[in-house]
């Protein structure tokens, strides 16, 4: 088989799975960069008071959620696509799953880093005024907000696909 007609027999599922791919993957930057930079602010906290390590860990665990969702809808573009049962794709239907996944791609990935900026302010609340520490919690939420409305819209979007 020439590489042409391998080109147009597999390249809608290709672009199918990379945007799958990409759902996954930088969702699962963002989260491991949030958690991280959390988990590094809630170290050094715990040295000086180990007490505090339940609230430190519900902050660090905040970011890591976007991976999660990155991950449902990376999981739900396969189911959708079919491909585990040896379904090709057109380029048309490759490119609308690709940027299906897209809104959680980008909008997973910013949102965990930015939400693990949030929570690293919130580790320091935890340090200096530990009772207010859920005041943090809450602006950790916020930046939530905008990773749920990312999942929703690719999971609109792939719904919309699989009809």
């Amino acid at each position: 088989m020439r590489f042409a007609d391998l080109l147009t027999q597999y390249a809608g599922t290709a672009l199918g799975l990379l945007g799958a791919g990409l759902a996954v993957t930088l969702a699962g930057i963002g989260s491991a960069k949030g958690t991280g930079m959390t988990g590094e602010a809630g170290a050094g906290v715990l040295c000086e008071d180990p007490s505090k390590f339940g609230k430190a860990l519900i902050l660090q665990v905040i970011p890591g959620t976007q991976g999660i969702y990155g991950f449902v809808v990376g999981f739900l573009a396969i189911l959708f696509m079919d491909v585990l049962n040896g379904a090709t794709l057109t380029i048309q239907q490759g490119l609308q799953f690709f940027v299906a996944c897209l809104p959680i791609a980008f909008g997973g990935m910013m949102s965990a880093i930015a939400q693990g900026r949030v929570a690293v302010a919130s580790i320091g609340i935890l340090a200096k005024k530990p009772d207010d520490w859920a005041k943090g919690m809450i602006m950790c939420i916020i930046v939530e907000f905008y990773a749920i409305l990312a999942l929703l819209v690719s999971v609109f979007m792939l719904l919309a696909l699989n009809g």
